[in-house]
């Protein structure tokens, strides 16, 4: 027999319903790589240290698989570094405290921001003080001839400049003076060093040109050096520690330029602690005899 039209199913009869069952969406390394940005081989370093191990490992394969989860932890491992913690500081976080991070720890990163803004603060200094050097440097290297000219000279050995700052006004320059000597202009004074090695006394001998020699004494001896052609000269401001970053230039220049050296340098004291308040506007040049 047939059914009626419009009667429709049994009462006793319900539909069918399809049952769909949710699956976890899961990542093999390199997808899992791709979606956090971190290599594969980054990846194997934290599995071994214990930091992030994938939700599986196919004993057959050895493929890795990943979940949500992992991708949610890499994201918080990636945002811990960001503060500053390093990957055992993470790993101890994550094994003890879960996303609490412990305030003592937290104190510590920022003792630690606050000591690398010092740092970067006098780096900062340093910088801003080597460019503002380099701008009064008009020219680094320039050139000139060193006439021939006669000198009352004294040498000895002096444990730092400081000496040779006393040495001048209270001993070099009253004997000069008792000595009868005249300095005619351009006045010309310098200083040469004999030392062979760093971390020894300064052996250090001082010219002064004069207009004519007269007769030696236990501190003056009076010498004529000819003329040099041509002199290397560099302009030095501030300290004398900072000295060897300007004969880098010097004897920079030189090399590019094929140049020999013929004699010592000589360091010609224009500016110091005797006029000047601050260091910074100390001026030394730095000749430098070439040929």
């Amino acid at each position: 027999m047939t059914r009626p039209l419009g009667q429709g199913l049994p009462l006793h009869r319900k539909p069918m319903r399809m049952k769909f069952m949710k699956s976890k969406m899961k990542f093999k390394i390199g997808e899992f790589s791709k979606l956090c940005q971190v290599t594969v081989k980054t990846l194997r370093h934290y599995e071994e240290i214990g930091l992030l191990t994938p939700l599986e490992v196919d004993q057959w394969t050895g493929y890795r698989y990943y979940d949500i989860k992992q991708l949610r932890q890499m994201t918080r491992i990636a945002y811990l570094k960001r503060l500053g913690f390093s990957l055992e500081e993470i790993v101890c976080q994550l094994e003890q405290n879960g996303n609490y991070l412990n305030p003592e720890l937290i104190q510590s990163k920022i003792e630690q921001c606050n000591s690398e803004m010092e740092r970067l603060k006098w780096r900062l200094t340093e910088l801003e003080s080597t460019l503002h050097k380099q701008e009064k440097v008009m020219e680094q290297v320039f050139k000139k001839s060193l006439p021939e000219r006669i000198f009352a000279t004294h040498r000895r050995k002096i444990v730092s400049y400081q000496e040779l700052f006393n040495l001048c006004p209270n001993v070099i320059g009253p004997e000069m003076e008792r000595l009868g000597c005249q300095c005619p202009d351009p006045q010309y004074c310098f200083t040469v060093e004999y030392n062979d090695e760093y971390g020894v006394d300064i052996d250090i001998e001082y010219f002064e040109a004069v207009d004519k020699a007269g007769e030696d004494s236990d501190l003056i001896k009076f010498k004529s050096l000819p003329e040099v052609p041509v002199a290397l000269c560099i302009n030095h401001y501030g300290a004398y520690d900072k000295m060897p970053e300007t004969f880098t230039e010097l004897y920079g220049y030189a090399e590019a330029n094929g140049y020999e050296l013929s004699d010592r340098p000589r360091f010609c004291y224009i500016d110091g602690i005797w006029n000047k308040e601050s260091v910074d506007e100390w001026l030394t040049e730095i000749q430098l005899p070439v040929k």
